[in-house]
């Protein structure tokens, strides 16, 4: 694995593109981006209101019924830090809600779970990795190495 320069998070048109997906699930269409999308809202770590943002699902656990994301854009990204203040979210995948709690992972979990995704989604898993700083050539060594240096975030469902 070849570490290159972490892109900065996006800005003017490339940040409204990126941000569409918001406006799918605002109009209830979030269905359309299937379960490998999901919208979490937050709360804003400095103006305490309801903040949104579409994270690309990175794995999904059936039996704890919990989601990991990545922060692309390392822990500069504001959900991230939005999270870190306030652990307690929303979640909805498709047309389903749930209230979460964050956890955020050490970096060998994350390392472990970078090499299970870039087993399962090889091509995608070389590409998710470009667009954060990081040239892997595909082996379950390389998608590990970079795991460890991406912060990942396990976002658990909260039973009332």
């Amino acid at each position: 694995m070849r570490n290159t320069q972490r892109p900065s998070p996006p800005t003017g048109v490339k940040r409204r593109l990126l941000r569409a997906p918001v406006t799918l699930y605002r109009w209830h269409l979030g269905g359309l981006l299937g379960h490998r999308f999901l919208l979490l809202e937050h709360v804003g770590r400095r103006s305490g209101k309801t903040r949104q943002v579409v994270l690309e699902v990175v794995d999904h656990d059936d039996a704890s019924d919990s989601w990991v994301v990545a922060a692309g854009y390392g822990t500069t990204s504001d959900w991230y830090r939005n999270l870190t203040a306030h652990p307690r979210a929303r979640v909805q995948v498709g047309r389903r809600r749930s209230e979460v709690e964050a956890d955020f992972l050490g970096t060998e979990e994350g390392g472990d779970l970078m090499a299970y995704y870039g087993s399962v989604h090889p091509r995608i898993g070389v590409r998710l990795c470009k667009s954060m700083g990081f040239d892997v050539d595909g082996t379950p060594e390389d998608f590990r190495e970079a795991g460890r240096h991406i912060h990942f975030v396990r976002l658990r469902p909260v039973r009332a």
